[in-house]
């Protein structure tokens, strides 16, 4: 199925208070997706949710479970009962906490009546680059070659698909499968400002590199204009 750009572009809402969510949201009638972070999470709780799915928007919860295997196996069971649509894990977890995540994500979103939620693995952080992450983790390993590894994992659980930055999106679509989506923040329109990520492209060249959606949050939620900020990124991908 062809998507259309909005259905591409997920609105990081990273930053905001749940009592400006509302009318944030009422701004961007073409909206599709938006994303729950730490953030807001914390601040808003599970009513966030709630709130924005009763708009009927699809929501991308971002916690990024990183634990022994029962521990993620009960967050993701319980977080998919709150009728999230992607929901994000660690990769470096390994297979069986992976694929307990995702076994009891089915269970959570079955109890409560709702389709079960693509669980993405992440992979390396965009905010690292590849002096900081050899240096600081001590991993002797290109970050390309490590998200190639950790993509792989999360294939063999049987996820969703993966979080990485559109600098991997050619060499993981080399053996990811089709369905298998992948997920890109760093997403930046040509001139703007990188802010703390470090391997960025912009929506049009990461959607051509095999990229399923792009997440964007400070360029449009901290832009005079978000709708028109909204739209440019929209337009960006027309031309894709």
């Amino acid at each position: 199925m062809q998507l259309c750009p909005a259905d591409k572009l997920i609105v990081a809402l990273d930053g905001m208070k749940p009592s400006d969510v509302g009318a944030f949201l009422d701004n961007l009638p073409q909206l599709k997706w938006v994303k729950v972070g730490l953030e807001l999470f914390a601040k808003g709780g599970p009513e966030i949710i709630t709130e924005i799915k009763d708009r009927g928007l699809s929501v991308f919860l971002d916690l990024k479970f990183h634990d022994i295997p029962v521990t993620m196996a009960n967050a993701s069971r319980y977080v998919a009962s709150l009728g999230v649509d992607l929901l994000t894990v660690h990769a470096c977890a390994g297979v069986n906490a992976l694929t307990q995540a995702k076994l009891a994500s089915l269970e959570g979103a079955h109890e409560k009546g709702f389709s079960p939620p693509k669980i993405l693995a992440v992979t390396v952080l965009t905010s690292w680059n590849q002096e900081d992450f050899s240096q600081e983790l001590c991993i002797d390993n290109l970050i390309q070659n490590r998200v190639e590894l950790l993509a792989n994992l999360a294939v063999k659980a049987g996820l969703g698909g993966c979080i990485c930055s559109p600098k991997e999106l050619l060499g993981l679509r080399k053996f990811c499968p089709e369905t298998f989506e992948l997920v890109t923040p760093g997403i930046r329109l040509r001139g703007g400002s990188m802010d703390d990520q470090a391997r960025v492209l912009t929506p049009k060249d990461a959607i051509n590199l095999g990229a399923s959606r792009l997440v964007i949050g400070r360029p449009i939620t901290q832009s005079v204009s978000p709708r028109m900020e909204f739209l440019r990124f929209c337009n960006d991908l027309n031309e894709s």
